[in-house]
């Protein structure tokens, strides 16, 4: 029985006197099954101001690291029913930002070297000494909230690395970017939804590399694209002569993955046989490689992406129920590009100048007409359709300005269409340039008042030219304001 631990206790208090009155209270883990050495601990700690409580075996110990986070863990490396070094690695696990402090009666170097190998921040032998006991718990519990705030200070500039390249200012995307920085530091299992092209990759590296594996390996797979041994294969690894071609044993992307995230996109094309082994893997982080009976153990974050609804699918058995509620706990649905129309002139912009700077040209910018029908596209493709048709328009282009002949004829749709039918009667009968592009300009004049049903001033807003420009063209080509408003008021 450590005697220092518990007939310690009362003189040092007296000399100390009151409680520290430090705003925030460290709140400590006693595990250890002998009651007095327990009881001795929580009280010590609770006179020094530390928030105290025991736990009397091992499971009870990880019982309660899983419920409520502690600053610290002091914890007795012989129980009777885990072996400490066990429980001591099920804590860096479930809580890393947890300082772990190993005690024991039998202070041997080997487990002093073991204690510190997986995690502990140092080792005490009993019977110990108070006033070291307490200099190292306060020691560690600084030195490891140290290391957290330089964790979040690094976590807090890659997220605004990472914000950089998933463009937008819509409320949708404000959204998103909140919700990216809450998820980020939990283990939750992401399912992110959205149609092709809308960037679930880029919030997944953003997810990746705003939590505490930052550090470690983000994998993509893309897990509809290849048959199921080949998948099965890339995720889990294979054994020597598993099949066909197996010459060598190889590892899976699961153990790649080790300690980081995986990111398995198109989830909703995976067979069923492959679905019911990834439920395994989510459930108890163990899988056996193909062919092989030894079962391999990973620490590995799961973001899944689809642009299918998984729902539906499992209604229609096509897709597991078990494995749809267990990658369901945190949804992030992406809007479609149409759907923040708002955010696609940022987005032509900074694509304009990226592709400018691998061309090594200067950076163009998108004349009004280009702009309009930028954003009046539905974007079937989405942001990778649009990121498309600005890498064309900079290399086909070489002026300083994009105009609407640069965009594809998928974007220009009826602008075409219009441009055709103005020019064609024109150059059928004959007459000058001057003539033909007033005809034209008359034209795209007219639509445009059509769409704003006369209103001038929209119309105005819409070319992002002043009122009095558009008057004065409104003027020169003979366009009849009040004849067009009767034409309206007629056809309601």
């Amino acid at each position: 029985m450590p005697e220092t631990a518990i007939h310690g206790i009362e003189p040092e208090v007296e000399e100390r006197g009151a409680l520290p009155t430090n705003a925030e209270v460290s709140r400590v883990l006693v595990i250890d099954d002998e009651p007095a050495v327990r009881e001795s601990l929580e009280t010590l700690l609770r006179f020094e101001g530390f928030e105290a409580q025991g736990a009397a075996d091992g499971a009870a110990g990880l019982a309660a690291v899983q419920r409520q986070l502690f600053d610290a863990v002091l914890l007795d490396l012989s129980l009777p029913d885990l072996d400490g070094l066990e429980v001591l690695r099920e804590i860096r696990r479930v809580a890393p930002a947890t300082a772990v402090i190993l005690i024991s009666a039998y202070g041997t170097v080997e487990a002093a070297v073991a204690a510190m190998q997986n995690g502990a921040r140092t080792f005490l032998q009993k019977p110990w000494n108070n006033e070291k006991l307490l200099a190292d718990l306060r020691a560690a519990i600084a030195s490891l909230k140290l290391e957290q705030e330089n964790v979040q200070l690094k976590r807090a500039l890659r997220q605004r690395y990472n914000f950089e390249h998933i463009i937008g200012k819509s409320e949708q995307m404000l959204r998103i970017f909140d919700m990216v920085t809450q998820v980020a530091a939990s283990r939750a299992t992401i399912l992110l939804q959205g149609e092709s092209g809308v960037g679930k990759e880029l919030i997944a590296k953003a997810i990746h590399s705003a939590s505490p594996r930052a550090d470690a390996s983000f994998v993509p797979v893309n897990s509809g694209s290849m048959p199921v041994e080949l998948l099965e294969s890339m995720l889990f690894g294979h054994v020597r002569g598993a099949f066909t071609g197996a010459v060598a044993p190889k590892k899976g992307l699961f153990e790649v993955a080790d300690r980081g995230t995986i990111f398995l996109d198109e989830i909703g094309n995976m067979s069923l046989e492959t679905q019911a082994k990834l439920l395994r893997v989510l459930q108890d982080r163990r899988f056996m490689r193909l062919g092989g009976v030894e079962e391999i153990q990973v620490d590995v974050r799961v973001l899944a992406a689809t642009n299918r609804d998984l729902q539906q699918l499992t209604q229609e058995g096509r897709f597991r129920e078990d494995l749809f509620y267990r990658l369901n706990v945190i949804t992030i649905k992406l809007p479609a590009l149409r759907e923040r129309r708002e955010d696609i002139p940022m987005l032509a912009d900074t694509f304009l100048r990226r592709y400018a700077t691998e061309n090594s040209r200067p950076a163009p910018r998108l004349s009004p007409d280009a702009l309009r029908l930028l954003v009046d596209h539905d974007w079937p493709g989405n942001v990778r359709e649009l990121e498309n048709a600005m890498e064309r328009a900079v290399v086909l282009g070489s002026g300083p300005t994009v105009n609407a002949d640069l965009l594809p004829d998928t974007v220009l749709g009826r602008y075409a269409e219009m441009k055709s039918a103005a020019a064609g009667p024109a150059l059928r009968r004959g007459g000058s340039l001057f003539n033909i592009v007033e005809d034209f300009e008359r034209r795209i004049v007219l639509d445009m008042l059509e769409q704003t049903h006369g209103r001038q001033t929209e119309a105005a807003d819409r070319f992002q030219i002043p009122l009095s420009t558009l008057n004065q063209k409104i003027k020169r080509l003979g366009i009849d304001i009040k004849k067009l408003k009767d034409v309206e008021e007629a056809g309601k």
